[in-house]
């Protein structure tokens, strides 16, 4: 029997927009429950205690750590049967997991991690997990992408990050950019699909001494994009997700 609340799992949400996403939802509606996303049981029981005790009262709806590994596939089809079982159907999929690789690698062994797991990856569980969504009342896909992979942006001058290369990633979020366009037009009939650009934020993707960089930058704090996230499930960015372009952070559409 199908869940009477909202289903919603956030991949990835240990920390950084993930784990802040989960407490906003949480937080936004006593009609969720979010399903927090990790590649291990322990370390998603982690973030659920440390969550539970800074945002504690505020918390309105149930949250549960459900193990998923999003570059494995046999944990991708775990989490279905899991998702399946308890709940019959999943209303919100978050695809929220990414990385930067900032490890000495060579530049081939770079690109394969980065595009395994932000582009590869979001294919295999999206479409994965497609017949549990489908049976979702008003089902949405989120894909957390990146201003970086704006193709109309890299070729502007006055562009804010213009002076930034990172290739492999900007290339990720183009192709994950290209996937929520196509999913948005496969799903076109029965499911909202979009891209959000969260904007530059505090998180650990490019390591410790990333993080500290990124806060003496003036990246943003992590739950800013997460409350806009919020607003997104409950319906209040449907006006921009159907426009062309990648919802932004701070209203409106950004170019592909």
């Amino acid at each position: 029997m199908a869940s009477d609340k909202t289903v919603i799992l956030v991949t990835g949400a240990t920390g950084g927009i993930g784990y802040e996403t989960v407490a906003a939802l949480s937080a936004a509606s006593s009609d969720f429950h979010v399903l927090l996303g990790s590649r291990s049981v322990e370390k998603g029981e982690k973030a659920l205690a440390d969550l539970q005790s800074t945002y504690g009262q505020s918390l309105k709806s149930s949250i549960s750590v459900i193990q998923l590994d999003v570059c494995d596939q046999q944990s991708i089809q775990s989490a279905k049967a899991e998702i399946d079982t308890k709940f019959g159907k999943l209303d919100v999929l978050i695809n929220n997991a990414g990385i930067i690789v900032y490890q000495q690698v060579d530049q081939l062994t770079m690109l394969r991690q980065t595009f395994e797991t932000n582009v590869f990856a979001q294919q295999i569980v999206t479409e994965t997990l497609e017949p549990l969504l489908q049976k979702s009342a008003n089902p949405y896909v989120i894909y957390i992408t990146s201003e970086m992979g704006s193709v109309t942006k890299r070729l502007d001058p006055t562009f804010k990050f213009d002076k930034i290369r990172g290739e492999p990633y900007r290339m990720s979020k183009s192709a994950l950019n290209m996937l929520a366009a196509c999913h948005r037009h496969n799903y076109a009939d029965w499911c909202k699909v979009l891209a959000f650009n969260p904007g530059w934020c505090v998180s650990n993707l490019s390591g410790p001494q990333g993080r500290e960089m990124r806060k003496k930058g003036g990246a943003r704090d992590p739950k800013e994009p997460a409350l806009v996230l919020a607003d997104v499930v409950l319906g209040k960015r449907d006006e921009d997700i159907a426009k062309n372009g990648m919802v932004d952070v701070d209203g409106g559409v950004l170019p592909w």
